[in-house]
């Protein structure tokens, strides 16, 4: 029998990679936010190192883009203590944070505890992470970061509820639900079969921004309108309306050639009364329509998203400037 020639795998101290956690890991962890959305299963853009909460300073703000809610990150190269976690508390009040995530080298059983209770005791729109920060090598192989996962949400099957008390259980939403289901096989295409987007798991909610790499300025959506419509679409949403404006006259000065590219007429709303601004293809739809029906939606958003990215990257990539 031939001995398989096999290399060794060693864990790295993480001190080794990164000395100070303030100077070194915090910067490197904002430029590889990327890597760290895809184990948590969600498309991260970073806003802001060292953000402040009254006199204390949060390590990093992000941004979930498919639901623009805030994400707040907790670093800690050392075992977790009492200390962070209440800092972590704090900020996530801070921010009004609908996903915590703490980063450490352990975690005591104590805090992972805590960070479960929380996923337990908290409302559908808020998910706490317990993650446990590793560096690994192959034989004599250059460091490599691992994000490994030790408190999540439920299953990531948080649901929206009705309401409705049945014995001191709360029933979940069927309309939630649907939209669940079918952004998760959504996610799943983009993911496997395009390298399209990090994000995992489907949420029970009518719309999703991937993040294309503009920041959390300018996404590629889709959504499911009140007026039965599903909707592919480009969104500018800078919190500074004349950049929104700016950037939509210049994709609008292309409008022929987009079209053109794309064998189609979009929509061009400015949002005249709203600062943000969306170039939209439409389609009839609903989320209450047969499964073939939407599985053709499915297709359709998949067909329109990837066009979208061939055809408006470059010029965004020119007026954003990255």
């Amino acid at each position: 029998m031939t001995t398989p020639d096999l290399a060794k795998i060693e864990r790295v101290d993480l001190r080794d990679g990164w000395p100070n956690e303030a100077r070194d890991f915090t910067p490197w962890l904002a430029e590889h936010i990327t890597e760290l959305g895809e184990s948590l299963g969600l498309d991260l853009e970073l806003q802001q190192t060292e953000a402040a909460v009254g006199g204390y300073s949060l390590d990093i703000l992000a941004t979930d883009v498919n639901g623009s809610r805030p994400v707040i990150i907790e670093n800690q190269l050392d075992t977790t203590d009492h200390d962070h976690l209440g800092k972590l508390l704090t900020y996530a009040a801070g921010f009004d944070a609908n996903v915590v995530v703490w980063l450490t080298r352990e975690f005591r059983d104590e805090h992972r505890q805590a960070l479960d209770w929380l996923n337990q005791r908290t409302g559908s729109d808020t998910h706490f992470f317990g993650v446990v920060v590793e560096l690994w090598k192959i034989d004599d192989s250059r460091p490599a970061p691992n994000f490994r996962l030790v408190a999540t949400p439920n299953d990531w099957r948080k649901e929206t509820f009705t309401g409705i008390s049945t014995g001191g259980l709360r029933l979940p939403s069927n309309r939630g639900e649907q939209y669940r289901a079918f952004f998760q096989k959504l996610f799943d295409t983009l993911r496997e079969d395009h390298n399209f987007t990090g994000a995992r798991k489907g949420q029970p909610q009518s719309y999703y921004n991937f993040s294309m790499g503009y920041g959390w300025r300018v996404t590629y959506g889709v959504r499911f309108t009140r007026d039965g419509r599903v909707t592919v679409e480009v969104y500018i949403d800078s919190p500074d309306a004349d950049w929104n404006t700016e950037v939509f006259n210049a994709l609008q000065c292309s409008k022929e050639k987009i079209e053109d590219e794309l064998h189609e007429s979009l929509e061009w709303d400015h949002g005249e009364n709203r600062k943000s601004c969306r170039i939209v293809s439409t389609r009839l739809g609903s989320i209450d329509d047969d499964d073939d029906t939407l599985a053709g939606i499915r297709e359709w958003m998949v067909e329109n998203l990837l066009n979208f990215k061939r055809v408006f990257d470059p010029h965004l990539k020119e007026l954003v400037g990255q």
